[in-house]
C-alpha cells in the first residue's frame, strides 16, 4: 500500500490546486450565503444539522466546517429516487456498499469495515439485526470513519444515523403515498400532523408492505407505527415523545452458490437454495424515545435523552454451504439453523452545548454522558438431518429443490473426517432443529456502558478551527453460556476506552474549506453482537483523513477526501500464552462527491470512491471491497409539472472471502457490474403526484453482495413502481 505521508502530501497538493480557482472566484454575496445557513429553528435540509434535532453531529455545525466525509439523503430524495430500504441509499453512497446480511438484516460495508451494528436512530443506538423501515424519515446521515466520539464502540469504519420526523406545531397536514411493483408486492404510507393548540402537536406516521420478489417464495409482510407528539413547554424548552412499533416478517434467501471459476453460476440465477416453507425471519420491535431540549440563554443548550427498546427476533434458515461441479456439478450442500435473539436496551444521554469567546478566539463546546444497559438473550440450533446425523445433507439441484417443511429426498452421507460423498440412490430425509445435539450456542449477557465526553471546535480567527474532543467508555460485560444447561458457565470482562478526535479547518473563503481529521474507535472481542465476553483486548481503529469542501454557489457542493484506516488486534500466543499486537485491517482511498442545483431545473448528485486493503500484515485482501465505485443521479423539472429522473450504479469486483495473495487459482469473486435507474414525476394537481420508477433498464443479471462462498445475492432483473403521492 502506499505510504500514508506521500499520499497526505499529494491529497494536500490536490486540495490546494482545487481552491485555488475558488479563491479567485467573486465571493457569494454575503447576506444571501448567511441565509443559507443562518434560520432560526429551520433544518436547511443537507446544508446544517442542528443540536435540537438530536442528529449524528450533536453541535450546530454546517457541513463545511466537518473535518469528515458525510452523505445526507432527505425525505424527498428517497421519494423521487424510489428508495424503499438502506442498501438503496447504500448503493448511491460513496465510500460504502452493502453486503447481503444473510438475507435478514442491513448490513453494510463501511469503508472496508463490515457492519451490523453502526446504526443510530436520532443518535441512539440502533444495534438489533432487522431491515429498517425509512417510512417516518426526514433524512439519513452518513458519517464516514470512526466516529467513537460522539457514539461510543462500533462506529469503525462509519455510522448511518437516521432522523425521524417530529410534531409540527401551529400545522395541520396529512401526506399519503401508496405504491404497486411488477412483482406484485404494494406499499402504503402516511403521514399525519395535528396541532393540537397552540404549543403542542400530535404527528403519526404509519405504513404497511406487501413484500414480492424476483426469486422463487420470495414474499413477506411489514407493517409499523410511530405516533409523536412534541410540546413546547416554554418558549426555550421542547419535549418530544415517540412510540413506534415494527412487525416484519419475510422470506429468507441466501442466494446461490459460485463455481469452478470462483464466479456466481448464472444458470442457476432462478433457483432458491432454501426451504420455501422454513426460511423465514420473524421480527417485534416495540420503542420509546424522550428528548427532552431547553436553551439556558443564547449561547448555551442542552438535552436529555431517555430511549427505551424492546427486541424480539427470530430466523430460520437454509443455505447452500458447498458445491463441488468438478466431482458433482448436478448437487449442492445445504446448511441451517434456528436463531432467536431477545434484547431489551435502556439508553439515558445528556448533552450540553455552549458557544462563547476566550478573548478572540471562538469556541463550540459539547460536553456529553450516556449510559446504556442491554440484555441480551440468544440462542442457536443447528439443522439435524436424520439420514446423516449431522447438519449437511446434500440435494440434487432443481428448481425448486426436493425439499419443503424440513423434509425431502438426501443423496449425503458424512465420513469421520467430515467430507461429504454421495450416497448413491435418493433417500428420504427430515430435519429437526430440536434435535439432541442440535444445540450450538445459548447465552444470556448483560452489558453496561457508562461514557463522557468532551469536544471543542476552537475558531482561531475567520479562516482557521481546529477540533479537539476525547471519549471515555466503560464496556462492562458478563455472559452466562447454557450451552451445557446443567452446568452452566459465567464470564465477564470490563473495556476502559479513551477514544481522541483532532481535526483542523482552514478556510481561504467563507465557501471553502480544507481539513485534516485523525480520529480513533473500538469494538470489544465480544464483537458488535455480544457474542461472546471476548478475552483479548478490544480492536482499535485509526484513521487520518484530509479534503477539501467547496460550496461554490448556493445550491450547489463539491468534497474531495483522503482517508487511511487501521485496525490493531491484540492476540495471544497458542503456545507460550504471551500476548502481542498485530495490524489486522488496513484501508485507504479517496472520495469524490458533487450535488446540488446545476440550474433551477436540473439537480444532480454524483459520487466516486477508490479503496485499497489488505490484511493480517499484508498477507490477505480484505473481502467486499470494490476498487471502484460510482455513481450518479439527476432531475431535470421538464415543465412546473413534469420532471424526469436517471441515474446509474457501478460497482467494481470484489473478493467474496478474503483473498490470500500467496494462493493460486480462482477465487470467490463478485463479478463487477453497472446498473441504470430512471424516474419520471407528474403532479396532477398542486396537491397529487405520480411517480413511476425503473430499475435495472438493460435488464442486466448482476450479483451485488455475499456473505460467503456460496451465497450470493442475485440481483433484481428489470422492474418498475409506480407510486401515487400527495397531500390534504
Amino acid at each position: 500500500m502506499t505510504s500514508f505521508s506521500s499520499q497526505l502530501l499529494r491529497t494536500a497538493a490536490l486540495s490546494l490546486v482545487l481552491a485555488t480557482p475558488v479563491a479567485m472566484a467573486d465571493t457569494p454575496d454575503d447576506e444571501a450565503y448567511d441565509d443559507v445557513y443562518v434560520q432560526d429553528e429551520i433544518v436547511v435540509v443537507g446544508h446544517y444539522l442542528y443540536a435540537d434535532q438530536v442528529n449524528a453531529l450533536k453541535t450546530p455545525t454546517p457541513i463545511i466546517d466537518v473535518p469528515q466525509s458525510l452523505s445526507i439523503v432527505t425525505a424527498d430524495q428517497i421519494l423521487e429516487r424510489g428508495f424503499d430500504s438502506v442498501a438503496d441509499i447504500i448503493s448511491y453512497t460513496p465510500g460504502v456498499n452493502a453486503t447481503q446480511g444473510e438475507g435478514h438484516r442491513d448490513a453494510v460495508v463501511f469503508r472496508g469495515v463490515r457492519s451490523t451494528a453502526d446504526f443510530f436512530v436520532d443518535g441512539v443506538r440502533d444495534d438489533v439485526q432487522y431491515y429498517r423501515p425509512l417510512y417516518n424519515l426526514e433524512q439519513v446521515e452518513i458519517l464516514r470513519g470512526p466516529n467513537a466520539l460522539l457514539f461510543g464502540r462500533g462506529g469503525t469504519g462509519g455510522i448511518l444515523n437516521r432522523v425521524t420526523k417530529k410534531g409540527v406545531v401551529g400545522e395541520t397536514f396529512n401526506q399519503y403515498q401508496a405504491s404497486l411493483d411488477t412483482f406484485g408486492g404494494f406499499a402504503a404510507q402516511i403521514d399525519s400532523n395535528f396541532a393540537t393548540n397552540d404549543t403542542s402537536a400530535f404527528r403519526i406516521n404509519a405504513y404497511y408492505e406487501s413484500l414480492e420478489g424476483h426469486r422463487d417464495f420470495y414474499e413477506g409482510d411489514n407493517y409499523g407505527i410511530n405516533p409523536t407528539a412534541r410540546f413546547e413547554l416554554g418558549p426555550d424548552t421542547t419535549l418530544d415523545l415517540s412510540y413506534e412499533y415494527l412487525n416484519h416478517e419475510r422470506f429468507i434467501d441466501r442466494g446461490i452458490p459460485t463455481g469452478a471459476d470462483g464466479r456466481p453460476v448464472e444458470a442457476f440465477d432462478e433457483i432458491v437454495f432454501g426451504d420455501p416453507e422454513l426460511n423465514t425471519a420473524e421480527f417485534e420491535a416495540n420503542i420509546l424515545r424522550a428528548n427532552l431540549s431547553h436553551a439556558f440563554s443564547d449561547a448555551l443548550k442542552g438535552n436529555v435523552v431517555v430511549a427505551y427498546g424492546d427486541y424480539d427476533k427470530l430466523y430460520q434458515n437454509f443455505y447452500a454451504s458447498d458445491y463441488v461441479p468438478e466431482t458433482r456439478p448436478n448437487y449442492v450442500t445445504l446448511d441451517g439453523y434456528v436463531d432467536t435473539t431477545q434484547r431489551q436496551r435502556l439508553t439515558l444521554a445528556g448533552n450540553l452545548v455552549g458557544e462563547f469567546e476566550t478573548g478572540q478566539i471562538g469556541h463550540t463546546l459539547i460536553v456529553g454522558a450516556e449510559y446504556l444497559d442491554t440484555s441480551n438473550d440468544n440462542d442457536r440450533f443447528n439443522a439435524r438431518w436424520d439420514t446423516t446425523d449431522d447438519d449437511n445433507e446434500i440435494f440434487l439441484i432443481g428448481r425448486p429443490l426436493d425439499l419443503s417443511g424440513g423434509a425431502g429426498t438426501g443423496f449425503g452421507t458424512v465420513l469421520a473426517e467430515g467430507s461429504e460423498v454421495l450416497n448413491g440412490p435418493a433417500v428420504a430425509t427430515r430435519n429437526d432443529f430440536f434435535a439432541a445435539g442440535s444445540l450450538n450456542d445459548r447465552t444470556e449477557s448483560e452489558i453496561e456502558v457508562m461514557s463522557i465526553f468532551v469536544q471543542d471546535q476552537i475558531e482561531i480567527n475567520p479562516y482557521f478551527d481546529i477540533v479537539l474532543g476525547a471519549r471515555f467508555d466503560s464496556f462492562d460485560q458478563s455472559t452466562v453460556n447454557l450451552f451445557d444447561p446443567a452446568n452452566p458457565t459465567t464470564a465477564s470482562r470490563t473495556d476502559e476506552m479513551v477514544s481522541p478526535r483532532l481535526g483542523a479547518i482552514y478556510k481561504p473563503m467563507e465557501n471553502v474549506s480544507i481539513y485534516a481529521s485523525y480520529s480513533e474507535a473500538f469494538l470489544p472481542r465480544s464483537g458488535e453482537q455480544f457474542a461472546s465476553t471476548g478475552s483479548l483486548d478490544p480492536d482499535e481503529f485509526e484513521q487520518a483523513e484530509i479534503g477539501v469542501k467547496w460550496d461554490f454557489t448556493q445550491g450547489m457542493s463539491f468534497t474531495a477526501a483522503y482517508f487511511q484506516n487501521d485496525q490493531t488486534r491484540a492476540d495471544r500466543d497458542d503456545q507460550t500464552g504471551e500476548g502481542f499486537e498485530e495490524r489486522g485491517l488496513e484501508v485507504e482511498g479517496f472520495e469524490l462527491q458533487l450535488q446540488g442545483q446545476l440550474t433551477e431545473q436540473f439537480y444532480l448528485t454524483a459520487g466516486y470512491s477508490y479503496l485499497e486493503g489488505e490484511t493480517d500484515n499484508g498477507a490477505e485482501l480484505p473481502r467486499e471491497l470494490p476498487e471502484n465505485t460510482f455513481s450518479v443521479w439527476g432531475n431535470y423539472q421538464v415543465t412546473d409539472r413534469f420532471g424526469l429522473g436517471f441515474g446509474a450504479t457501478y460497482q467494481d469486483e470484489s473478493f467474496i472471502t478474503d483473498f490470500d495473495i500467496g494462493s493460486t487459482g480462482p477465487h470467490p469473486t463478485l463479478p463487477s457490474y453497472t446498473r441504470f435507474d430512471a424516474a419520471a414525476y407528474y403532479e396532477l394537481s398542486d396537491d397529487v403526484r405520480v411517480q413511476l420508477n425503473i430499475e435495472n433498464l438493460t435488464d442486466e443479471t448482476y450479483f451485488p453482495s455475499a456473505h460467503s462462498t456460496h451465497q450470493v445475492t442475485v440481483g433484481a432483473p428489470l422492474s418498475a413502481r409506480i407510486a401515487i403521492s400527495g397531500r390534504f
